[in-house]
Order: structure tokens, then sequence, then C-alpha cells
């Protein structure tokens, strides 16, 4: 099931590629938070997403990479990619944005699940790219009926999107 979502992801935005209207692609540094802090010391990933726009100021589309955590001492590396929705309100008369991504984060590390993405971003926009701070999360709550298990894989990042038309 992980792999045919991966590749459903893919295959998605691969066709958005080709087009080239309203696709960006970039890449992003960032800090490990909350459990993430406790097993890795900082994050790489890459970003693409392709954007349509809904009215002025509004754009929606679907996004998905990969973001990679170091694992720090003992502790593995890890990674997810996002399958999700995307939305951006660009303010008139200013080059500032806010966005907000929303899916899943598939795990590519077997013994580490996936689950809800969210990604929150502020950001400056210019006109070849956009420059953006987020705070990435992907949680997941697993209830064993005796036991209740949270945890929560974050990240604030600075990242950077190419526009590419």
């Amino acid at each position: 099931m992980k792999k045919l979502l991966v590749l459903g992801a893919f295959a998605l935005l691969g066709g958005a590629a080709q087009a080239q209207e309203g696709f960006k692609i970039g890449g992003h540094i960032g800090v490990p938070v909350s459990d993430a802090s406790d097993v890795s010391s900082f994050t790489l990933g890459v970003d693409a997403a392709y954007m349509w726009n809904i009215t002025k100021g509004l754009d929606l589309g679907v996004t998905t990479g990969y973001s990679h955590f170091f694992g720090k001492d003992h502790f593995d590396d890890f990674g997810f990619i996002p399958v999700a929705v995307s939305g951006k309100y660009k303010f008139a008369g200013a080059p500032i944005f806010v966005g907000l991504d929303l899916g899943y984060g598939i795990s590519t590390k077997d013994g580490v699940d996936g689950g809800f993405y969210a990604q929150p971003k502020f950001g400056y926009q210019m006109k070849k790219g956009e420059l953006y701070l987020g705070y990435q999360s992907i949680s997941n709550r697993r209830d064993y009926g005796w036991y209740r298990h949270n945890w929560n894989v974050g990240a604030i990042n600075l990242g950077y999107n190419f526009f590419l038309k």
C-alpha cells in the first residue's frame, strides 16, 4: 500500500511537470522539534507542487516531496513523503503570503508509521520564486485499547521554491 501511494504521488506530479503551468520545485532545511528532536539533529528535503489560481490572491493545488531526518547518537535516519493539498494566499500590495499543506506523510522507513501531515507557511514571494518559513508536522495516534500512543514528528523549515512556467 505504501509503495502504491508513493507511485501515485509521483505519477500525479509527473504529469503536471510536463505542462509546467503553475509548477514549483525547491528545497528546505530545518531543525527537528517535538518527538523528532529526541532522535534527529537536522532535516533536509525537496518540495514539488502544482498550483492553480482560483481567484485573485488565492492558489490551490497538490504537493509532494521528501523530508529526510538525520538521526543523532545511535538513531537511524528516517524520512517522509507528503501527499497533500496545498493552499496559498498572497496579500494584495505586499510580496508576502501565507500557505497551508494538509494530507498524509508516508514513512520511508520500516517500523516508523506515517500519519496526518500539516505544514503552515509564511513567506516572501519574488518574481521567479518564493522564500518561506514553515512548521512541518506528521502526527499519529494509535489506540491499542488498553494503551494509547501519540507521536509527532515536526520541523521548523526554511525553504525556497522556484517557479517553472
